[in-house]
């Protein structure tokens, strides 16, 4: 499947390490971390065609997506 847009590292690469920290260290961070990866990948999916969904479905998945991005934003920055 190749590169897929939208990892953390990607996404924050100011703040790699503290993502890699906090993942040990924190399972809620490590579990908002988790749950972000999976539907970033289905998002993937869904935006390439391997795995098609409505577009409903693709809306909501991106607000989803978009959530857990800002909840872990907020925990990177303070």
């Amino acid at each position: 499947m190749g590169h897929t847009p939208h990892e953390l590292a990607a996404e924050f690469p100011e703040h790699v390490a503290k993502i890699h920290d906090l993942k040990q260290a924190d399972p809620h961070f490590a579990r908002l971390a988790d749950d972000y990866h999976e539907v970033n990948r289905a998002v993937h999916r869904a935006e390439t065609n391997v795995e098609p969904v409505g577009d409903m479905d693709a809306i909501e998945m991106r607000k989803k997506r978009a959530a857990l991005k800002d909840e872990i934003y907020r925990m990177l920055t303070t």
